[in-house]
């Protein structure tokens, strides 16, 4: 029993701590686990949440950063001020509990359903785009030379990975073709600056609260590349669950996503923004694709995998939309 493990790493790394409690694994995560437990202690219970490999997982994707790399890039992110939850352990092989740490739980919501629609968050909403740009030019300037060693990214592998996987499918769409083409036209070159990049900054990684976002979570993409990478995923269609109205998050404005990147001390550009969100949305057209293919010929015939897979005919109609003149 995972609580077992738990009490005996908790009572290496926690003064006073007296045991663990309330253990559950929480929904969520393609490749890792996670788990949310309260560390037993004389003075109160402490929240906390284990995010590990699962047991007998292999090595990371080659696009994973890694879990040593994740847990050093949310305690760079939490020592400079930033939304991210402190990191309490990082596993060692005495604890028994495979690779990975144990963070401080932070308490709101991930659902967007919930952010979007749900009375508690009325007053979030108008000032989350604002508060996220602040937060994205924050992860962009932190300083490379604490930085973890990380893979870089440039538009022009990113269009040769993304074209090279559809490929791979044997399974033609007309839209998808159209969208490498215009990608490989409007492809505008090496950044003139090369950040820390997110990698997957939306909806399902934020942990928001009445008073706007509280966490960034799920640092598993983080590479170097070009800054507006994650200004231009967060504007894809996919993660405004219905709010198409609403570019940022189905919740906010470009405009507004801009000035809080400009309020903390860095400069958009709208044209390699919109750039990154034809190629977010092909992405994540693409993985899709991939859900799809793993439920038709296995291993993984979970229904989880084809109600993704059929997502992939969403991303078409949005990307005809993003490629017709002036598209929004």
């Amino acid at each position: 029993m995972i609580e077992t493990e738990l009490r005996r790493c908790v009572a290496a790394f926690h003064p006073g701590a007296t045991g663990v409690t309330g253990a559950a694994k929480l929904s969520g995560g393609a490749s890792q686990e996670t788990w949310t437990f309260d560390i037993v202690h004389p003075n109160g219970n402490v929240g906390a949440i284990l995010r590990r490999a699962p047991p007998g997982y292999g090595a990371a994707p080659g696009r994973a950063a890694g879990l040593d790399a994740e847990a050093t890039l949310m305690q760079l992110a939490h020592d400079a001020g930033l939304p991210s939850p402190k990191v309490m352990h990082v596993l060692t092989p005495e604890d028994g509990l495979g690779r990975g740490f144990i963070m401080a739980r932070v308490e709101g919501e991930t659902i967007a359903r919930k952010i979007l629609r749900d009375e508690e968050f009325a007053g979030a909403r108008p000032i989350l785009a604002r508060q996220l740009g602040r937060v994205i030019a924050g992860i962009h300037g932190l300083p490379q030379a604490k930085l973890p060693q990380l893979r870089s990214l440039t538009a022009t592998r990113e269009i040769e990975d993304l074209g090279r996987e559809y490929h791979s499918f044997n399974w033609p769409r007309p839209v998808f073709e159209l969208a490498l083409r215009w990608l490989r036209d409007h492809d505008p070159g090496p950044s003139s600056e090369v950040t820390l990049v997110h990698g997957d900054f939306r909806h399902g990684n934020l942990i928001i609260g009445p008073d706007g976002v509280r966490a960034v979570l799920d640092w598993e993409l983080a590479h170097f590349g070009d800054p507006m990478e994650d200004l231009g995923w967060i504007c894809v269609n996919s993660w405004r669950f219905g709010e198409i109205d609403k570019p940022v998050g189905g919740f906010g404005t470009r405009e507004d996503l801009f000035a809080g990147y400009e309020e903390a001390g860095r400069k958009a550009d709208p044209d390699r923004v919109k750039f990154w969100e034809v190629m977010g949305t092909l992405r994540w057209g693409v993985m899709c694709c991939g859900m799809m293919q793993r439920f038709r010929l296995g291993p993984d015939h979970s229904m989880e995998r084809a109600m993704i897979g059929r997502r992939a005919s969403e991303t078409e109609i949005d990307l005809l939309r993003l490629l017709a003149p002036r598209g929004r």
